[in-house]
């Protein structure tokens, strides 16, 4: 069975794995073949250098969120949650730029798992305000304590100036 990726684990959610610590050896055959690989094109585009970015933040998201049961869309959603009492799913399927239908089910674990609740929207009949649980707001504040130390650990090679010019940046990128 081929070993599961960061990309892999993106796309097809699976519990939580228990796995050693620190990175797994190469093997002689992955570092001999990584040997001369001219990457120089791919490294000049801004998708590659984001995704490659994105993949290595991720794998350590995936590592220190897993005692939290917590994917990054789901930290996301509880975490909007916290910042904004009430916030409806439209609102969190628009800041997310995902698709209600995807959505549905996250809501739905969240809410099995006892991290958040249903209100009804003060303005609109139609409408339910997501509100976090007890649980639901101890486990976001330990898991946002967790993140916040996760970023200084990946972008310890940057200076604060560049890792906020940096971030201004990529959302330049993505808000065009």
């Amino acid at each position: 069975m081929p070993e599961t990726t960061v990309a892999n684990t993106l796309r097809r959610p699976r519990a939580a794995r228990k796995t050693a610590t620190g990175p797994a050896p190469k093997s002689s055959a992955a570092t001999d073949s990584d040997a001369g690989i001219d990457t120089s094109y791919l490294e000049s585009l801004l998708g590659y250098n984001a995704r490659r970015a994105a993949l290595a933040v991720i794998g350590v998201f995936l590592e220190r969120m897993a005692p939290f049961g917590l994917r990054p869309v789901d930290f996301s959603v509880l975490t909007l949650i916290a910042h904004n009492p009430g916030i409806t799913s439209r609102q969190l399927c628009a800041a997310l730029d995902i698709l209600p239908p995807n959505l549905v089910g996250m809501i739905k674990s969240l809410d099995k798992r006892g991290l958040i609740e249903r209100r009804p929207h003060p303005t609109d009949r139609r409408a339910q305000g997501l509100h976090l649980s007890p649980a639901g707001k101890k486990l976001q504040k330990s898991a946002q304590a967790t993140a916040t130390q996760l970023e200084i650990d990946v972008a310890s090679r940057l200076t604060a100036k560049e890792l906020d010019t940096l971030k201004v940046l990529l959302s330049r990128v993505y808000r065009s």
